[in-house]
């Protein structure tokens, strides 16, 4: 097996990973050693999208392998142990389901307007003129706030609830310290007492918001307990704000490197242009599985236990797949990217997401036709996230 030796936090890495996935897809075929990670990552189009539906392999650590967190991570783990992202059947079915019945693509589509007003209201606030980081100003600011309103939650609250976001995402991100995961554990006690106290108002003041419709959603006489309730509503906050800020920025960034923005948002080409810039710039670049069995792929043996990497950053610029494939063209047939996943843990926010996107992208190059790049963006130092620190432009 071809070993890959390169550091997550390597500054040429951050700004850049496309190069060593290449290198080393091209050495090791569907399964490579990252020896950073000491584990065996799959870097092809076959082989992450095989792991992700493979039900021999799962978020879950083995009962018998599994450890308590340390103390200082104690309030983190207790929010991760009812995330559905982080639970096998029988649990994580009850749990998806469940919010499923809540989080409908009725619902969710209904929120196309109200993007968009977002949307434009927020452009009525760029400065005119002068440079601006437009991750705060737009693409942060859609996300949150689309989430806080679907969840019924006080806007007045959404920096609180970014902040508590950006310290628990922190503990998936390769430069983690001893200090971020302080940061991460304070960030969860913080977030769960705001949220079971906003939980139990819903519960004596229904509304018509996604909070009050998970209390209410039922299945073969089960509901959702208090600390799934808010481990699912953390965890909507959670991934939908940081994976969709990096898409809405990473996107914005490829579409000022074009000719003519806009002739690829037009109504009828735009959802094939955002699933190429989700292709071509996903947010998540690597998932991690455990296999649940003694099991042999491509010349490798897994033990039950073994862990593995899925790198859907890789995946997604395969050439078996995509020729030529990294260069941005929405006209290619489709195929289906890893940018949510797939199979079990299909990200249950993808169509919340494309709607984001969709809406963010057209209303941004159309009220913004000069629109363009005051200095060259520079990626964060974020991995298994792949986004920029700041997106300065000028209207």
């Amino acid at each position: 097996m071809f070993t890959l030796h390169q550091s997550p936090t390597d500054p040429v890495f951050v700004q850049n990973p496309y190069p060593a996935y290449h290198l080393a897809r091209a050495a090791g075929g569907d399964l490579v050693w990252w020896q950073d990670y000491d584990m065996p990552c799959a870097i092809s189009h076959a082989s992450v999208s095989a792991l992700l539906r493979d039900r021999r392999f799962g978020r879950e650590i083995p009962t018998e392998l599994a450890s308590p967190p340390p103390a200082h991570l104690a309030a983190f783990y207790a929010v991760e142990g009812h995330s559905m992202l982080e639970l096998e059947p029988p649990r994580h079915t009850r749990l998806r389901g469940l919010v499923l019945r809540a989080f409908t693509s009725r619902r969710i589509a209904a929120l196309g307007p109200e993007i968009g007003t977002l949307a434009h209201s927020l452009i009525d606030s760029f400065p005119a003129k002068e440079p601006f980081d437009l991750l705060p100003a737009y693409a942060r600011l859609i996300p949150v706030i689309t989430i806080v309103r679907l969840l019924g939650m006080p806007e007045d609250r959404a920096e609180d609830l970014l902040g508590w976001s950006n310290a628990m995402v922190g503990m998936y991100q390769a430069r983690r310290t001893r200090m971020m995961e302080k940061d991460a554990a304070r960030a969860a006690a913080d977030f769960t007492a705001f949220l079971q106290d906003y939980i139990e108002q819903r519960r004596n003041a229904p509304a018509d918001d996604l909070i009050t419709h998970l209390i209410a959603a039922e299945q073969d006489g089960a509901r959702l307990s208090t600390p799934e309730l808010v481990a699912t509503c953390i965890l909507l906050l959670n991934a939908g704000h940081e994976a969709t800020v990096h898409s809405i920025g990473n996107a914005t960034r490829l579409l000022l490197g074009m000719r003519d923005p806009r002739a690829h948002l037009a109504p009828e080409r735009i959802t094939a242009t955002v699933e190429e810039l989700l292709r071509l710039a996903p947010p998540l670049h690597m998932f991690t599985r455990y296999a649940y069995e003694d099991v042999t792929l491509w010349g490798h043996r897994f033990k039950r236990g073994d862990k593995v990497g899925l790198l859907l950053g890789a995946a997604n610029r395969d050439p078996a797949i995509w020729p030529d494939p990294d260069r941005f063209d929405p006209a290619r047939p489709a195929t289906a990217h890893s940018a949510f996943g797939a199979g079990l843990h299909f990200c249950v926010g993808a169509p919340l997401a494309r709607l984001e996107m969709q809406t963010a992208l057209a209303a941004l190059f159309t009220r913004c036709p000069d629109l363009r790049l005051d200095s060259p963006p520079r990626f964060a130092d974020s991995y298994h996230f792949h986004g920029m620190n700041a997106l300065m432009v000028r209207v």
